[in-house]
């Protein structure tokens, strides 16, 4: 069964590679979306596929890569929509 994860990740997660390893750990688990800084400090991970796979990002979404230091992800659930043809970086 397929769903979507929208999560935005607080703390220090900007200028550490986290659009960049966030898009091999979602490529890795085969899903596909998008990830991109937001104004306010904080990236913003959309991303659909398998729900098991998604609970997968979510939980590395906590810890992050090396550099980064997460406070904390806010997160809802949804449907899929199906509109992403893989895992792009924005902004």
């Amino acid at each position: 069964m397929t769903a979507r994860l929208e999560a935005y990740v607080r703390g220090f997660v900007q200028g550490v590679f986290f659009r960049h390893h966030t898009r091999l750990r979602a490529q890795a688990l085969n899903l596909s979306g998008s990830v991109e800084n937001c104004p306010d400090g904080a990236v913003l991970v959309i991303a659909e596929g398998e729900r098991d796979s998604l609970e997968q990002l979510l939980q590395w979404l906590g810890e992050g890569p090396e550099l980064a230091v997460v406070n904390r992800v806010d997160c809802c659930w949804g449907e899929s929509t199906n509109s992403f043809s893989g895992f792009g970086i924005l902004r």
